[in-house]
């Protein structure tokens, strides 16, 4: 198979699989959202979900937010790991969405990734989920599994995300992001992989 009969095998079973893939960080709009995603960097969502019930009870909107100092934001957030550093950033960048933004979450890539600890990755997720416009955040699973499935290189991130939006319909892209997230989770692991097992690296052989 050729690279574009690849992705049409990968999205016929990612449709079967998983039709209706929902994300799996819980929010309720893009500022909530926004700070979730800031959350997860080197953290399961499992832990985030239980995490930010905790903190959007106390601030769930920028001005709410820094009225809490740094050091109340580290010790809510600090199972979530890398604590200080994302607590320095949820402060700034709520302080910063009040002073640059009229207190809401921006709708470019440009401009969300001006916010403190906020990338290209992180943008993705909230331009794709927050505000429904076509991306393809790329985070370890998906980067693992278009190398994996023979769709990108895989040398880094920006060119398997270049590689995949060549290959997928636009309109695609959001949910082949959450798919490819739950399917990896669920069938291509890392580690213990069995390619036999998995419905799209068996069915690529």
């Amino acid at each position: 198979m050729n690279k574009q009969e690849k992705a049409k095998f990968v999205q016929k079973v990612l449709n079967k699989y998983f039709p209706r893939p929902r994300v799996p960080l819980d929010y309720t709009d893009a500022y909530t959202l926004l700070i979730a995603v800031l959350l997860s960097a080197q953290c399961t969502d499992a832990r985030v979900n239980a995490v930010t019930p905790i903190l959007f009870a106390k601030a769930k909107t920028p001005a709410a937010m820094i009225k809490l100092t740094i050091p109340q934001i580290e010790k809510i957030i600090h199972t979530c790991g890398l604590s200080k550093a994302k607590s320095k950033a949820i402060w700034h960048l709520s302080k910063q969405l009040l002073e640059e933004h009229d207190g809401k979450v921006p709708r470019t890539f440009e401009e969300l990734e001006e916010l403190p600890g906020i990338g290209h990755k992180s943008a993705s997720v909230v331009m794709a989920h927050a505000f429904h416009k076509p991306a393809i955040p790329v985070d370890t699973h998906i980067h693992r599994c278009a190398k994996r499935w023979g769709l990108s290189n895989g040398k880094n991130v920006v060119q398997t995300e270049k590689d995949l939006k060549a290959l997928f319909p636009e309109k695609s892209w959001s949910k082949l992001h959450l798919q490819i997230i739950h399917f990896a989770r669920t069938y291509c692991r890392a580690v213990k992989h069995d390619s036999d097992e998995c419905p799209i690296c068996g069915g690529l052989k």
